[in-house]
């Protein structure tokens, strides 16, 4: 950064820092004139260093509708200057998302212009995961589940331990037997997304955890050569999406229609929230074509999360169908 700049940034966050809402509204509109002209001669690193730095600077100061609207524009010049998602890049959008405030109305916005940024000019046509685990990981410490599953799905390696501490916490709020619906708003989705990895890493992490808050509950280890597998008595549907991770990575279909058929009268009783996506999950991994919708290209996410509560179906991102690659081996 030159010093020109250094000095036109340093002023304005001194602005900011020591002036009125008045003041600081003012900062902000001598920023969008300093970073317009700097855009217009395509100098991009000057308006991204202004923008970052004065947006960071009115977030701190609490102004979240100016410094989000900074923020935003922050996005924009990187779409005019063709700029994709690399440490720099994200380092910036992340320093701003991380300050504002729960409930600012420009933050959801700017997520948004985020992660279709991160999309058009990224390696990953659901977006930047690292974006996407950050925005979740925030959304999950705000308890803003909804937001934050749809965030983690399509995250990191990292994202699955936290989706499913979350959904563990929120579980823990329900009535004991709800354990398999809340521990499978992060497996079926992450299925349907064809992240096997990760699918067995949240069930993992959220059995574990339940294993270790209900010492009472009965339990006994099932295993074979190369897998094993916790079953509890009392919660069939948990039994289930463990046997169900298995059969996907043996991939074979008379297994699935078994695994089916035995858990059928359990898997009835949720009102067939979890039929769409198993029958999806069975063409994608086991070759069972599904029957076909009148409207094949409804909305998966309303059908597996609609609802809000675990009662309905899990949410999840748009699913991949039989042209999803083969299914990982297990951790």
């Amino acid at each position: 950064m030159s010093t020109k700049i250094d000095r036109i940034i340093a002023r304005l966050q001194r602005r900011i820092a020591e002036g009125q809402f008045e003041e600081q509204y003012e900062a902000a509109q001598e920023t969008r004139l300093v970073a317009a002209r700097y855009t217009k001669q395509a100098n991009w690193p000057a308006a991204i260093d202004i923008l970052a730095s004065v947006a960071q600077a009115l977030l701190r100061a609490g102004q979240g509708g100016s410094g989000g609207d900074l923020a935003i524009l922050l996005v924009d010049v990187y779409r005019q200057a063709g700029l994709a998602p690399d440490g720099a890049s994200r380092g910036k959008l992340l320093g701003c998302l991380r300050l504002f405030r729960s409930g600012e109305p420009t933050r959801k916005k700017f997520v948004k212009e985020m992660i279709e940024w991160s999309r058009k000019f990224g390696e990953y046509p659901a977006g930047d995961p690292e974006l996407h685990h950050v925005v979740g990981s925030i959304y999950a410490e705000e308890h803003e589940a909804e937001e934050a599953e749809r965030h983690l799905i399509l995250g990191t390696k990292d994202s699955p331990e936290v989706l499913s501490h979350m959904e563990y916490e929120w579980y823990k709020e329900d009535d004991p037997h709800t354990a398999p619906l809340y521990c499978a708003r992060a497996v079926l989705p992450y299925l349907l997304v064809a992240n096997v990895r990760a699918a067995n890493a949240s069930y993992r992490a959220f059995v574990a955890a339940l294993a270790a808050d209900s010492k009472g509950l009965a339990a006994k280890d099932v295993a074979s050569q190369n897998s094993a597998v916790r079953i509890f008595p009392s919660l069939p549907l948990l039994n289930f999406l463990g046997l169900l991770l298995l059969a996907v990575q043996k991939g074979t279909p008379d297994l699935f229609r078994q695994l089916r058929s035995k858990y059928n009268p359990n898997i009835n009783e949720l009102g067939g929230s979890w039929d769409t996506p198993l029958e999806m999950i069975a063409e994608m991994y086991f070759g069972i074509q599904r029957p076909r919708q009148s409207n094949p290209l409804f909305d998966m996410m309303g059908s597996l999360f609609g609802g809000g509560a675990p009662g309905g179906a899990p949410r999840r991102p748009a699913a991949r169908r039989v042209e999803a690659p083969a299914a990982e081996g297990l951790d």
